[in-house]
């Protein structure tokens, strides 16, 4: 299964053309957006496609990163600043070992704003960083480019997978909408319990709270086990 290719916020539609287009050319055809800055369908990017008319016509929009993830089951953020975030780092090259490997799975490339590139909620979102190992200095990369080099690897990478394993279901990593459920319903408990007690760091709490579990991997039968506990907790509460 190909990697569907996010743009969070991307301000230009020539960029999102050029994207479709480096995309096409890596047999990549799963384009979402998040609030283009333009607003879509956009002229300019259907131009600068340059034939890549199945991404930019089957291109869809989200209002949230949460919105455009919550089908997936990985997601690997590309960012050239960690924001002080614990995440494991990779390389475009073993990202596309990772997304070639034993399981068929529904996974995301998640892609900044050009000016500004993902935010800290965005990446505390993701499994994973991708950074590029550029020249440390002279590093900037504009979003088609950053799309290319991992769409490459990928299609590179497959050239010689060829056996995929298939697991149960109850091994298969929990989707994002699962995860997602999961932190409302436990930042939900947090705060009836007062466990925030400081408003002002609230947010980043909630972001290393929602790291830890995305570097756990979870499986789709431990988020319904800790869904569980939470019910229990919730419960005792009361």
């Amino acid at each position: 299964m190909s990697p569907t290719v996010i743009l969070v916020e991307p301000q230009l539609g020539e960029n999102i053309g050029f994207t479709a287009r480096a995309m096409m050319n890596c047999g990549l055809t799963s384009l979402r957006l998040v609030k283009p800055r333009d607003g879509w369908p956009n002229p300019a990017a259907q131009a600068a496609a340059a034939g890549a008319d199945k991404v930019i016509e089957s291109a869809e929009v989200f209002k949230t990163v949460e919105s455009a993830i919550e089908d997936l089951r990985r997601i690997f953020a590309a960012t050239a600043r960690r924001r002080e975030q614990i995440k494991r780092v990779l390389t475009p090259r073993s990202v596309a070992l990772e997304l070639r490997s034993s399981l068929n799975l529904a996974d995301g490339l998640l892609f900044g704003p050009e000016r500004s590139g993902l935010d800290n909620d965005a990446v505390a979102l993701a499994d994973a960083v991708i950074e590029v190992p550029l020249n440390p200095d002279f590093s900037s990369l504009s979003l088609p480019q950053a799309v290319l080099i991992v769409a490459y690897e990928w299609r590179m990478a497959g050239m010689s997978a060829e056996n995929e394993m298939i697991v149960s279901n109850d091994a298969m990593p929990a989707s994002k909408a699962e995860l997602h459920s999961l932190f409302a319903r436990l930042e939900s408990t947090l705060d009836d319990s007062g466990f925030f007690h400081v408003a002002e760091k609230r947010p980043i709490t909630v972001r290393n709270i929602r790291n830890i579990f995305q570097r756990a991997g979870l499986t789709g039968q431990e988020v319904r086990t800790l869904q569980g506990i939470v019910t229990s907790l919730r419960r005792y509460q009361g």
